[in-house]
């Protein structure tokens, strides 16, 4: 299993999809206030539909809460400044990954207390970024990909025909 980290989420859409995201994984989701919604507004409840009955969801004060309760397991920082992708590292069974605000992303302290853990996806020359839900999905499941999609149900060859006129 992994752990995935929200500092400050802004948009109750990304936030949503990502309690399914971790849902569909068996990931535990920690959310670091100041959120930029209410758990109950109608955009985060759209977006997660009722996979907030498969998800673990944590409300936190702070990252430091998590960082003194887990002193021994791994964290990354998703950030576009760092020089390291996400593929070129390895998630150990339990590992964190933090991801900062839609509008900012981590902070400095963050990111200059942790460089060597910081971790970014490619992108051509003047991307700025790319939505948080989906940079959660891209990382998330590489972590997955490389503990061997363990818990996940393997659905095996499809028995089905797709057949076109």
């Amino acid at each position: 299993m992994i752990n995935i980290v929200l500092v400050e989420p802004e948009i109750p859409q990304n936030a949503g999809n990502i309690v399914r995201t971790c849902a569909a994984i068996g990931a535990n989701l920690y959310m670091v206030k100041p959120l930029g919604f209410e758990m109950d507004e109608k955009h985060f409840r759209r977006a997660h539909l009722d996979y907030d009955l498969l998800a673990h969801v944590y409300v936190i004060d702070s990252i430091k809460e998590l960082w003194e309760k887990y002193p021994d397991k791994a964290f990354f920082y998703a950030s576009t400044k760092s020089k390291k992708t996400y593929d070129a590292v390895q998630y150990p069974k339990d590992c964190f990954i933090v991801f900062g605000k839609e509008s900012y992303g981590l902070s400095e302290t963050i990111l200059k207390n942790n460089y060597d853990k910081c971790i970014r996806i490619p992108m051509i020359e003047g991307a700025r970024s790319l939505n948080l839900s989906n940079s959660v999905a891209i990382i998330a499941y590489e972590a997955m990909r490389q503990q061997g999609f363990e818990n996940l149900q393997n659905f095996g060859e499809l028995t089905g025909r797709i057949e076109l006129d």
